[in-house]
């Protein structure tokens, strides 16, 4: 199969493509990294670039919270203008096969359960209590205090900042391409992804590059909150075979299906940076009761759904992960 693999030359897209062609299928890089004009945003570069392609791996798009709502009409351009370019180029070129980078983030928080009320979904996390050290949801009815437990694909979708909403944005633009076109799309919604290669001393990259690149300056990583806000840390390894099996199933045409991609093993933030700060062999991490207001308290992912659709597991446990990430060389944003 010859792929497209939009940011091919990033951090996923680089290990998304090694893992297709050591699978045996061609990959085609389109990266701006690489070429200055492989913008996603461009309808001829794009369509020139769909030449020949059998399917497109989407990985193209700008990550993370960022520094501000300043920041919100680049997240539209590069994720969702970018994506519609895209869609409207395989729909011409007749390319009928599709895998976007999703992302955990389109759940907000993740799955609670109260003991009088069952499952239920807390609102946004007020200021006032932010500031006040008390991080944890509470029941939107009783107040009473909530066990998180892992999050499905069918919870309903709740994004709480600029770049969940483009991604959430991202899986409705594929979904109607994919009824209008008959075409096939998968959503691997990646939950934190770690590993070699990771941006560093970037705003932009997930937590785990912050912590490393704080231990590469030889400063302690900063922990926000209380650390005991719980995540699936998942290696890019693993991402990067789900990609490939997800591109070699057996296409179901006119949908678009959801798949969590996480290790299904939760951690929490101040484990993770305990972990990496001993395994690199510098200063312990640091609990600043700092917070983001974009960012939810817990979420976790339950993966059992790709498991058996697709017949990926991770191969990669969490201790073994960060001991490699932690001697892992990483790039410049």
């Amino acid at each position: 199969m010859r792929v497209l693999v939009t940011g091919g030359a990033g951090f996923i897209g680089s290990h998304v493509v090694e893992a297709l062609t050591a699978r045996g299928h061609e990959a085609v890089v389109f990266d701006v990294r690489d070429d200055p004009g492989a913008d996603v945003r461009s309808p001829a570069t794009v369509g020139q670039a769909l030449a020949g392609v059998d399917a497109v791996c989407h990985q193209a798009a700008m990550v993370g919270l960022g520094v501000g709502f300043g920041d919100a009409a680049e997240y539209v351009s590069h994720n969702d203008l970018g994506t519609a370019v895209l869609l409207s180029a395989m729909a011409e070129a007749g390319v009928r096969r599709l895998v976007l980078a999703g992302s955990m983030v389109v759940y907000g928080e993740g799955r609670y359960e109260c003991p009088r009320h069952g499952v239920v979904r807390p609102g946004p996390r007020a200021v006032a209590d932010l500031d006040a050290g008390r991080f944890e949801p509470r029941c939107p009815v009783c107040g009473a205090e909530l066990t998180p437990g892992l999050v499905g694909e069918d919870a309903p979708a709740d994004p709480r900042n600029v770049y969940a909403t483009t991604k959430l944005a991202q899986e409705h633009l594929a979904a109607a391409w994919a009824r209008s076109t008959g075409a096939s799309a998968v959503s691997l919604r990646y939950h934190n992804v770690y590993g070699p290669r990771m941006p560093r001393d970037t705003p932009y990259a997930g937590v785990a590059s912050f912590f490393r690149s704080a231990l590469a300056r030889g400063e302690a990583p900063r922990v926000y909150e209380d650390g005991r806000q719980r995540r699936d840390f998942v290696h890019v390894e693993d991402v990067a075979a789900a990609n490939a099996v997800a591109l070699e199933a057996d296409p179901v045409p006119g949908v678009l299906r959801a798949y969590n991609t996480g290790s299904g093993e939760p951690h929490t933030v101040g484990e993770m940076a305990r972990a990496l700060a001993a395994a690199y062999g510098g200063p312990a991490p640091v609990v600043t009761g700092e917070y983001r207001l974009g960012d939810v308290r817990h979420i976790t992912a339950d993966s059992s759904r790709l498991r058996a659709d697709l017949g990926w597991k991770p191969e990669v446990g969490f201790a073994d992960g960060i001991a490699e990430f932690a001697r892992a060389g990483m790039r410049g944003a």
